[in-house]
């Protein structure tokens, strides 16, 4: 009995003190410290195009290759939270696939930079509709031309583009990259656990995380995609798939997510973990983007997706 006080006695401060760090400990540090391109280091156009359906106007960046082309194209789809335009981890996929003969279209997400709209609250059918949008912008070009067009999630964007592909029959591959397979649910806890256990015990934090996810639950953005459920989306996928996963993620349930495509025998994807890459699948010597990974996408996009 003196024994279960003290502990207690242990585990209560500390349940107050994650409790009170809650704003900071929801708080995505996956690509701190990453080292990248700038956006400088890039030749783009700025771009500006309609989402229709929503009612939108939408802007953001094409990057083209040197040549007259055509070229294999690339909508991004962005991960959870705004974008900027400077970001480190989108402009290091872009510039790789732009060096390779590649074309990319990294959007300004809905409510970011120069897009109109609000990401806080749309679902993911919602932000679906953005993809299209950014699609039908690429097909109407007299500028350049294009052999194929993929989408690369990325993050958040790995549960959007299985949506944006049953909306269309434009898209001619996809790349998950760190996208999870779970639900949206599942994913919150994973996440919490490991985000609270990165101040406390890992027993404690398992503890904790079933109390601050329905906290979080409450909010308008993610009671907007609450209950999601990736799967049977990815079961209407019938062209060519490339899924990321990083080794050390503690955002995404890598295993968990690669035992669900297995189960729902989506075994035709291409599936690539790299083992020392986090959420960012980054080169733990360089803290950049894992040269390997830019290497096997561009591969995927160019030889493997036809």
């Amino acid at each position: 009995m003196v024994k279960l006080r003290k502990k207690l006695l242990l585990i209560i401060p500390i349940i107050i003190i994650a409790l009170l760090l809650l704003p900071f400990i929801f708080t995505d540090r996956s690509y701190k410290g990453l080292n990248g391109p700038d956006l400088s280091e890039l030749e783009y156009t700025e771009i500006y195009f309609d989402n229709d359906s929503e009612n939108l106007k939408l802007a953001g960046m094409l990057m083209l290759p040197e040549g007259e082309g055509p070229f294999p194209t690339a909508v991004i789809i962005h991960g959870s939270g705004p974008s900027e335009r400077n970001s480190v981890w989108y402009l290091s996929v872009a510039k790789h696939l732009q060096d390779n003969g590649i074309a990319v279209i990294l959007p300004d997400k809905r409510g970011s930079e120069k897009s109109e709209g609000d990401w806080v609250g749309a679902n993911f059918e919602e932000l679906a509709t953005d993809t299209t949008s950014a699609i039908e912008y690429v097909k109407s070009q007299k500028d350049f031309s294009y052999s194929t067009i993929g989408i690369i999630g990325m993050s958040q964007g790995g549960w959007i583009a299985p949506v944006a592909s049953a909306n269309t029959n434009d898209i001619s591959f996809i790349v998950s990259m760190s996208g999870s397979t779970v639900t949206t649910d599942e994913q919150l806890l994973h996440e919490e656990i490991h985000n609270i256990a990165s101040y406390t015990y890992t027993f404690v934090a398992k503890l904790i995380a079933p109390i601050t996810t329905q906290n979080i639950k409450k909010g308008d953005y993610f009671n907007s995609i609450a209950g999601f459920d990736p799967i049977p989306y990815w079961k209407q996928v019938d062209i060519p798939v490339f899924f990321a996963f990083g080794g050390n993620d503690k955002n995404v349930p890598v295993e968990a997510c690669i035992d669900l495509l297995k189960e729902n025998n989506l075994t035709d994807f291409k599936i690539k973990t790299y083992p020392q890459g986090g959420h960012a699948i980054r080169d733990v010597k360089t803290d950049k983007v894992s040269q390997v990974y830019l290497n096997d996408l561009v591969k995927f996009i160019k030889e493997d997706s036809h």
